[in-house]
């Protein structure tokens, strides 16, 4: 055959149809199981928030910034506004970046369940040594430990979720990792509510992050490793065996071949990151890019992060600005939950249009309220704090059910099994570094923009919402290892996609 390959050519035929089995218990326990390292994820985004405004932590190690924030002159929108303080939120993410690239070979040489399982520890010790700091060098550290547990964490389970998932329930399975982190998130709100009047309190609400830490690392000791996993490392008759077990039936044929394909090209790569540059693979890379960077940029984690914070700017006192984040809290993990019943009867791209589209909407609504009622040092009447609330619950409400689960879900399920560990490394570390640079940033463009944040915010929305109209094709339904050929449909993709090659048969 003309242009015959000289290697294995992967997946090249659509088997989707003759898939078989159901969703069993045994693949349900296992993703709920894993999915606890969201709420790791999320109980952190939570936390930090919350801590970072209670007047005992800020004394013992942020003393300028209790001593400004005390100050009735101080200007609203740059009351927190310290790099240090901002460097207790961001460490986390920076050195999360730096664990999600090395956590990319450890997943796809030694399984999926090692990475969950050394992520599990590493938080365990953060957080430990969260709870007893003593000084700013000791809290750091935990923070770091913290962000190495998160990188391993958040490599490796939304693969594992997306490749023990049938396909038809793929999305819904996956977002187990959101709604486990919006739940994370809320919990730790909920913490914060509590312990905001102890002393003490703030060692209590870091420390409590060991719970979920333990629950993934024992979680992760008793897993199953994904067939997709097994069959990649040469374990083809536990794979299959595995594969029949979380699908409930004997007939996986087609599915199984599908893996095998997806493995013998994957076996053939050495060097993953490289090989995720070739044309063959741009369209998943360039997705894999945007997708988690757009997430960040719709501004949520500006909200999550600093809640208490931004509304004590806005003039709330600190048991209603911590009540109010609380608030934004269960909107999101409930919102998570309509994404769940969602995504895989309307798809990915009408949840990520409308979303967006609603996200533009409230960002703006907020913006004209603060720029018109929130003076330098003036406070918000009770009527328009509670409007402001609402329409960011509104705003929370629309990110919960489209970029917030749909940022994870959209690159793991993209990438062959070739790149997978390492798209999936590429897809953490932009949302860890741009988590980063919006949470190092976020106080002093606060400071800055003022109420111009939220029209920040509003327009990478739009750029975003565009991005996906465009360029993102609908993957609900499309097998995980047959997506490869789903580029070579796109109006845009399929121009730069290469043709298929297949082997040439020996004697032509």
């Amino acid at each position: 055959m003309a242009g015959g390959h000289i290697g294995p050519a992967g997946v090249a035929k659509e088997r989707a149809e003759q898939y078989q089995g159901r969703v069993t218990f045994y693949v349900v326990i296992a993703c709920l199981v894993a999915a606890v390292g969201g709420a790791i994820f999320g109980y952190d985004i939570g936390i930090s928030g919350g801590v970072t405004s209670m007047d005992p932590f800020l004394k013992k190690f942020f003393p300028a910034v209790y001593k400004k924030k005390g100050l009735a002159h101080e200007n609203n929108y740059c009351k927190f506004n310290d790099q240090g303080l901002a460097a207790f939120t961001s460490s986390l993410y920076l050195a999360g970046l730096v664990a999600s690239l090395i956590a990319a070979p450890v997943t796809r040489n030694y399984g999926r369940r090692t990475s969950i399982i050394f992520g599990g520890v590493s938080f365990l010790i953060g957080s430990t040594l969260n709870a007893a700091a003593v000084n700013l060098a000791m809290l750091l550290l935990g923070r770091i430990m913290l962000g190495i547990g998160i990188g391993f964490g958040n490599q490796a389970v939304p693969l594992y979720l997306s490749e023990m998932a049938p396909t038809h329930l793929r999305g819904a399975l996956n977002m187990m990792f959101q709604l486990a982190t919006t739940l994370g998130i809320f919990t730790a709100n909920m913490i914060n509510y509590g312990t905001q009047k102890l002393e003490w309190g703030w060692r209590l609400s870091l420390g409590l992050a060991a719970f979920p830490a333990t629950i993934m690392t024992l979680g992760g000791l008793f897993l199953p490793e994904t067939p997709n996993s097994l069959i990649e490392r040469g374990h083809l008759e536990t794979g299959r065996k595995l594969l029949e077990k979380i699908r409930g039936t004997t007939h996986v044929d087609a599915e199984f071949q599908d893996m095998l394909d997806a493995s013998e090209l994957s076996n053939s790569i050495k060097h993953p990151f490289r090989n995720i540059l070739q044309k063959r693979n741009r369209p998943q890379l360039v997705l894999g890019i945007f997708m988690p960077m757009f997430q960040i940029l719709t501004g949520i984690n500006s909200i999550l992060f600093y809640a208490p914070v931004l509304f004590q700017s806005m003039g709330f006192e600190g048991n209603a600005s911590l009540y109010s984040s609380a608030l934004t809290g269960a909107v999101l993990a409930s919102s998570t939950v309509l994404s769940i019943a969602a995504v895989d009867r309307l798809g990915r791209r009408l949840l990520l249009i409308t979303g967006g589209i609603q996200m533009i909407t409230y960002q703006v609504v907020v913006s004209i309220i603060l720029g018109l009622k929130l003076g330098n040092n003036q406070e918000l009447s009770k009527g328009f704090s509670v409007l402001v609330v609402i329409v960011i619950c509104l705003f929370v409400l629309a990110f919960g059910w489209s970029w917030g689960p749909l940022g994870w879900t959209v690159p793991s399920e993209i990438f062959p099994l070739e790149t997978r560990s390492a798209g999936q490394g590429v897809t953490v570390a932009v949302n860890l570094l741009f988590t980063f640079i919006i949470a190092q940033s976020f106080l002093s463009l606060l400071c800055e923009l003022k109420f111009g944040i939220f029209l920040f915010f509003a327009g990478w929305i739009i750029i975003m919402t565009i991005f996906v109209f465009f360029f993102l094709p609908e993957t609900k339904g499309v097998p995980i290892e047959e997506m490869i050929l789903l580029w070579r449909k796109h109006w845009f993709w399929k121009k730069i996609m290469p043709d298929i090659q297949y082997e040439q048969p020996q004697g032509t």
